[in-house]
């Protein structure tokens, strides 16, 4: 091999090294929590979850005191039926003409506000009882049977699978290769061969750190967010580092 020829040979070499680590981005495993709080205050009176638990849509998850809520609805439903009883007598008394319309329309409206205050209290007796709005896994506890929740505060948080998301940067020169709908290969120390994600976000504005003068020499600092959905949401753990290979080869 003549000396040029081994000049070109050692080239190209040092060229499929240069692009080998282009290819491979560093991340790590994020996910979107869904908490599950009150509507009003009250003190939790069953729990019926524990943290790693899996749970259905629709599942009980915890319990908060009600009296106050069934007291409510008592009055709404003794209200209901007098106004109920006043409706019907101002309609008896319209039809022999020993009312007038107005009292009937009067009648009318106190006996439709009666229902929808009912309506009101049965809602918030019911939202004392707190389902599973999504099937997935709980993350978090944060109260326990006999503490008080103030109105807001989450109970329990919960992960769907399709919550899980990879989060990773791309350098500027490297962004120009990725694209929305593209899939990417994922890796770590504990997981699976041969995991996938499909690209689902990039972010337009650049970010860096530390703070970086915009020159060629420091232009490389700047990366740009990307995240991806994984395939197989179950093979990845919250706060996970990973490695991300573009062309969707781990």
């Amino acid at each position: 091999m003549t000396r040029f020829a081994a000049l070109i040979v050692a080239a190209l070499a040092l060229a499929a090294c240069d692009k080998g680590p282009d290819r491979q981005l560093q991340g790590w495993v994020e996910a979107e929590t869904i908490f599950v709080s009150t509507d009003e205050q009250g003190r939790v009176e069953d729990l019926k979850v524990r943290q790693g638990d899996k749970v259905i849509k629709g599942d009980l998850l915890f319990t908060l005191d009600n009296d106050l809520q069934r007291a409510d609805v008592q009055v709404r439903e003794a209200t209901l039926a007098s106004a109920k009883q006043s409706y019907a007598r101002a309609e008896e008394l319209l039809k022999t003409a020993a009312g007038t319309q107005k009292t009937m329309d009067d009648a009318k409206a106190a006996l439709q506000q009666a229902q929808a205050n009912l309506d009101a209290s049965q809602t918030r007796l019911t939202r004392r009882r707190q389902l599973s709005p999504v099937t997935g896994s709980v993350e978090e506890v944060y109260y326990r049977p006999g503490e008080t929740v103030q109105p807001g505060k989450p109970v329990v948080a919960l992960l769907p699978p399709a919550n899980l998301k990879v989060r990773f940067f791309s350098p500027e020169r490297e962004l120009v290769a990725i694209q929305i709908g593209d899939v990417v290969g994922v890796s770590c120390d504990s997981c699976p061969t041969g995991l996938t994600a499909k690209v689902t976000f990039i972010a337009r504005s650049a970010e860096y750190t530390p703070p970086v003068i915009y020159s060629l020499e420091e232009r490389a600092k700047l990366v740009y967010l990307i995240e991806a959905r994984p395939d197989d949401p179950s093979k990845f753990r919250v706060g996970q580092p990973v490695t991300v290979t573009r062309g969707g080869k781990p």
